[in-house]
């Protein structure tokens, strides 16, 4: 069973493939026979779950520690 991480659980992002926003829920590695990606499984505003590339979704939080 793949290991899932939820250090990042509820953070807004931005599915850049969409342009739609949505939480990340965790990430997790993909193994293919030949390598290994990194997949995040997220949900959008309608509820629907589902998974995508780590490389295509960007963080919209902000740090406003000053």
């Amino acid at each position: 069973m793949t290991e899932k991480d939820y250090t990042l659980y509820g953070t807004k992002v931005l599915n850049l493939k969409t342009q739609e926003i949505g939480l990340l829920i965790c990430i997790w590695k993909n193994k293919f026979a030949d390598s290994e990606i990194d997949y995040a499984t997220c949900v959008d505003k309608q509820g629907k779950r589902y998974s995508i590339e780590l490389d295509t979704i960007v963080s919209l939080e902000q740090n406003n520690t000053k």
